[in-house]
């Protein structure tokens, strides 16, 4: 099963008297369980696709469908809804709310999708086990460093189960080590079958990945696959 499927998407902006083509008749097809790297320059188009694919902005002509729902026509709170529903985000400056702890910030979502306080803060609590920070629960962002920051957004995105994680150059704010550390966190959830797709400028990240897109000028000039052996230690119960 795809859980995205985008057809011929264009995205236009008004730049004076002249039309800012983005994106020109991007076709895309993201199958259940795959880990699909975007690359591209600056310029290129891939924060508006990653936009697109996060429900965040709406495509000018063409049609997207997240996890069999079509999304044309909908209008912003149905989008909101289904983004919240569908998608778990991570981004590059972890964009955690800084006077809230841990434990607040990855209950954030299931607040939105209106799960009772108790399975939330267990759920919660269990997300932030497993990624190495169940002593870390009561700590303001302002406490952790970078790569705690990142485990506690990626806990947040986890916490609601998505169909998809979505991504956005999540380790650029990060030295090298940690954003290995990172790097194979997102290798572990993918191994245990969460679907991901990930916006990079970074050939390195893109290596890991088990298909790589690239696009230029709005368009998409390679798709292809990474020939990969998963590792045994990619292991986590999510």
């Amino acid at each position: 099963m795809n859980i995205i499927e985008l057809k011929e998407i264009t995205k236009t902006y008004k730049r004076g008297e002249e039309d800012l083509h983005v994106l020109r008749s991007i076709s895309l097809s993201v199958a259940e369980g795959d880990f699909v790297a975007i690359i591209g320059p600056s310029g290129s188009g891939k924060s508006t696709l990653m936009n697109t694919i996060g429900l965040l902005d709406v495509p000018t002509t063409g049609s997207y469908t997240l996890d069999g729902v079509v999304t044309e026509n909908m209008g912003d709170n149905a989008l909101a809804e289904l983004r919240n529903q569908k998608i778990g985000f991570i981004f590059q400056q972890f964009n955690l709310l800084p006077r809230l702890s841990a434990m607040e910030n990855v209950e954030l979502p299931m607040i939105y999708a209106g799960i009772p306080r108790k399975e939330r803060r267990e759920r919660a609590n269990n997300m932030l086990k497993m990624l190495g920070m169940g002593e870390r629960g009561h700590h303001k962002p302002s406490e952790l460093s970078g790569g705690q920051q990142q485990r506690v957004a990626i806990a947040r995105a986890l916490a609601i189960s998505p169909s998809l994680i979505l991504a956005d150059e999540p380790t650029g704010a990060l030295d090298s080590r940690t954003g290995e550390e990172v790097l194979e966190l997102i290798l572990q959830l993918n191994a245990q079958g969460n679907t991901i797709v990930l916006i990079t400028h970074d050939h390195h990240i893109a290596d890991n990945a088990k298909r790589v897109v690239s696009l230029k000028d709005g368009v998409i000039i390679d798709d292809y696959r990474n020939n990969i052996q998963m590792s045994a230690q990619h292991e986590v119960s999510v």
